[in-house]
């Protein structure tokens, strides 16, 4: 199974994290061989931080983890798409159901590149979720 697994030159392929139930896209994350192969024997998702080379087991600070309900690989083998169970509800390290809360927002009509907004609430404040040292990227 690894075999056809195209990682690129770092040996990471990037995965999308999609709710099983709702379709929702959840989060985008990178895994490497390990990390693929302790996903599938475990049935919950196991990333490689690339920031901190090291491999993380979602929701191992959090309490939030992903049980896997299907892995799919794209037709270049070179991006996986694995359907989850959001286990806890929050996805994002901002304390959010999911990564994508900022929508872009442009004015009809307007030549302007628009600006981003924030589009979906907090659920949990990150700091009860991590401790005091985490903080929000925006």
């Amino acid at each position: 199974m690894i075999d056809e697994v195209q990682f690129n030159s770092d040996g990471l392929i990037p995965v999308i994290a999609q709710d099983h139930s709702t379709d929702q896209v959840l989060m985008v994350a990178w895994m490497n061989a390990e990390s693929l192969e302790l996903t599938v024997t475990s049935g919950h998702a196991v990333y490689f931080s690339r920031s901190r080379q090291v491999l993380w087991r979602k929701g191992e600070s959090s309490g939030n983890t992903q049980l896997v309900k299907s892995l799919q690989l794209d037709c270049d083998g070179d991006v996986i798409l694995m359907k989850v169970e959001q286990l806890g509800g929050i996805a994002c390290h901002t304390g959010r159901a999911h990564c994508f809360y900022r929508t872009l927002v442009q004015e009809p009509g307007s030549a302007q590149l628009g600006r981003w907004e924030i589009t979906e609430d907090v659920l949990k404040d990150p700091s009860e979720l991590y401790g005091q040292a985490h903080k929000e990227v925006e």
